[in-house]
């Protein structure tokens, strides 16, 4: 009996020695690392920018030296929990830096969104100028044409042109008019509607010699006139007349040559200067503008 006591005891101190060597250090080590560095300011969560200082391992090894055979689970989760914590703590840095990129990128994307919508309404504003400069161009092409031709008008204000001719045939002694010699004046008379620069020059002729001839020949033209001034409302402001009685005047024929002209007749000229001209050209481009 006391043989086998004796042996048992050296069993049991082996057994003992390592529940020896791995009891809890006092209560100050025991505290949890995690609640250390969130309670510390200075930490790397309260301060993202600083940089995490290396974990340093726990130095007091035991009885055992570097491994101990016999750890219990409390003491690898003392050993493990600072690496958590500093793997929890890198997590979280890892998203507040992805949310940072992110809210880089989107204020990024909003500035060329915004950058692209300037350039956009900058090149409309050009587009816009540039078609301003070019009716303005073209504005002032029209006034430069505009005011040479008006310069060429008054230079020319004096000087009447032929523009139409009628001679209208009376019978020996009569002073009437007869249906077609009203029929032309009706179809000279329609082009002098709503025209402007133009004078209208009438001159009677009649066979014969002297006073009489010159007489009638007046006659003749108050005829003509009369007729142009009651029917067809002419100013008598632009009516030049005169009797010039037997008076050889040269008339041009259709052939090129001048010959002296007689008989009882009553020669009808319609006379224009540039103004009618003018007045056209500028009826034309507002008639051609879209209403």
């Amino acid at each position: 009996m006391k043989n086998r006591f004796l042996f048992a005891l050296p069993l049991v101190a082996t057994l003992a020695l390592p529940m020896v060597a791995q009891q809890p250090q006092g209560s100050s080590d025991q505290q949890p690392v995690a609640q250390s560095q969130s309670a510390d300011p200075n930490s790397p969560m309260a301060n993202p920018d600083k940089q995490l200082e290396p974990l340093k391992p726990d130095t007091r090894e035991g009885f055992w030296g570097h491994l101990n055979p016999f750890a219990r689970k409390k003491y690898v989760q003392r050993q493990l929990s600072p690496i958590r914590d500093r793997t929890n703590e890198l997590d979280e840095l890892t998203a507040n830096n992805s949310r940072m990129l992110k809210d880089v990128d989107a204020r990024a994307t909003a500035g060329i969104q915004r950058a692209d919508a300037h350039a956009g309404l900058a090149d409309q504003h050009a587009v816009d100028a540039a078609n301003r400069a070019q009716a303005a161009n073209q504005t002032a092409q029209q006034a430069s044409t505009h005011l040479q031709s008006v310069s060429h008008v008054v230079e020319n204000l004096d000087q009447y042109q032929s523009a139409s001719q009628v001679e209208i045939r009376f019978r020996p002694g009569a002073t009437v008019l007869s249906k077609a010699s009203k029929d032309a004046l009706d179809e000279l008379a329609e082009t002098m509607k709503d025209q402007k620069g133009y004078v209208v020059e009438i001159q009677g002729f009649t066979p014969g010699r002297g006073a009489a001839s010159i007489q009638q020949s007046q006659h003749l033209a108050d005829s003509v006139v009369r007729y142009l001034v009651i029917n067809h409302q002419i100013p008598v402001y632009r009516i030049y007349e005169l009797g010039l009685g037997n008076a050889k005047v040269q008339t041009a024929s259709e052939d090129g040559t001048s010959k002296p002209s007689h008989g009882s007749r009553v020669e009808v000229t319609l006379l224009k200067n540039g103004v009618g001209e003018l007045q056209a050209s500028q009826q034309a481009p507002a008639m051609s503008q879209p209403q």
